[in-house]
């Protein structure tokens, strides 16, 4: 068995996979991919992942991408620890949470980029940010680029994103059942929000958490399991 995980350490979705892995106790190995070189838009990386994006897993040579798919595949090939629903019915309900959770993420975008490429895709001359933008694969990519580089998100803008993502927060509340998300036990639909929660909690909007109870009790939940510790989540601004 090998598993060879590209990652980013302040990716969201890099976050996750990191967590899962943590989770089953499934040996690994990490390389590290510069976002901010690029690293993911080279012909290299494009090569198993042609969306260019992070993370890609490698089990046995055989390259994986999308979070939440790495999260199921890993779980249906090491089942134990068991990290999904039993039932169908609410394996059907958490994987439709862990796409609405993935539909956010332009949400964390707004406040996560501006962080980490603003600075650096500001100096960009018109002609390097062309030829940069001719290498991304992804239109939303490529707009959330143009974005920080020429016209950063206004406050208004992140205002209706911390918005939305407190809204998140509301709706995780309603689905508490014993403490977490799906069955009364902890699942891949708690390890899928955890990074976007970690945001919130660190700059977002961190007095939203300690305004619902059944949220900062399930926050304080997840950040106690010895594999979050492990997983690296860090602070996200230096």
């Amino acid at each position: 068995m090998s598993l060879l995980l590209y990652h980013a350490p302040k990716s969201s979705a890099s976050r996750r996979v990191r967590l899962f892995l943590e989770e089953k106790g499934l040996a690994y190995e990490a390389k590290e991919v510069d976002l901010s070189k690029q690293e993911h838009h080279q012909p290299a990386y494009l090569a198993i992942n042609p969306l260019g994006v992070v993370p890609t897993i490698l089990h046995d040579n055989k390259p994986l991408h999308e979070s939440g798919t790495i999260c199921e595949y890993l779980d249906a090939v090491f089942p134990d620890p068991p990290l999904l629903p039993s039932s169908p019915y609410q394996l059907a309900l958490m994987r439709n949470w862990v796409r609405h959770v993935d539909g956010l993420i332009i949400n964390l975008i707004r406040f996560n980029w501006r962080h980490a490429f603003q600075a650096k895709a500001e100096k960009l001359s018109d002609a390097e940010l062309e030829e940069m933008m001719r290498r991304i694969p992804s239109a939303e990519r490529r707009d959330a680029w143009m974005r920080v580089a020429r016209k950063p998100y206004t406050p208004e803008e992140l205002d209706e994103s911390r918005a939305k993502l407190v809204a998140m927060l509301d709706t995780m509340d309603s689905m508490m059942t014993n403490g977490w998300l799906f069955e009364g036990r902890y699942s891949l639909g708690d390890i899928a929000v955890a990074p976007f929660v970690k945001r919130i909690d660190e700059e977002i909007a961190p007095d939203a958490i300690a305004a619902r109870p059944k949220i900062a009790a399930w926050w304080e939940a997840v950040q106690s399991r010895p594999a979050y510790a492990r997983a690296n989540f860090g602070p996200f601004v230096d």
